[in-house]
């Protein structure tokens, strides 16, 4: 029964307090065209906005005294939840992607290896590079670290290394993260 009443508060906090909800002394009043009208009872504000045949919206508790908005509440929260939507959608969260090779491979697949790690770099996602060792290849550790260094050499202009080689087990790993643009001073 506690628990229901936890989701039922923290669903409710998400939503902004309207109308008889309110129960602040004094609000700043916004009007609908977004200008400042002044400062009124809470009883003062919601009889304009009833009159306007609006509804009052508390925008924003943090001040004192708390700034309230007269709208047309359905309106409001299509618009608040198409800017949160819009927000969603610019967000990106940079994914780890892998790129699997021997320290011995040929030239051709390493290029396909770096292009790989090329398009995940511009979509923005992190790249793991691992070197596999199998039976007694481990003691050549020194070719794979050789591999790691010339593969961030080859990609630097598109990342940093996160994460120096550093062996894992039978592995060899190498973490790289795009740069940030510096291009936008």
């Amino acid at each position: 029964m506690l628990e229901k009443s936890k989701k039922f508060n923290r669903g409710n906090s998400e939503q902004p307090i309207i109308n008889e909800r309110i129960k602040y002394p004094q609000v700043r009043l916004i009007d609908v065209s977004g200008s400042q009208i002044g400062i009124y009872s809470s009883n003062e504000a919601l009889s304009l906005a009833f009159e306007e045949g609006l509804d009052l919206v508390m925008v924003s508790d943090k001040s004192s005294p708390p700034v309230c908005r007269i709208v047309d509440y359905g309106k409001y929260k299509f618009i608040q939840e198409k800017k949160a939507k819009e927000a969603r959608k610019k967000q990106h969260n940079a994914a780890l992607k892998e790129v699997k090779m021997r320290y011995k491979i040929e030239e051709h697949d390493y290029k396909v290896r770096i292009n790989q790690a090329m398009r995940f770099l511009q979509a923005g996602d992190k790249v793991k590079a691992t070197i596999t060792f199998r039976g007694r290849e481990i003691q050549h550790s020194n070719l794979a670290i050789e591999l790691l260094n010339r593969m961030a050499r080859d990609l630097n202009n598109l990342a940093d290394i996160q994460q120096s080689p550093s062996r894992d087990g039978r592995q060899m790993i190498m973490i790289l993260s795009p740069k940030k643009n510096t291009n936008s001073i």
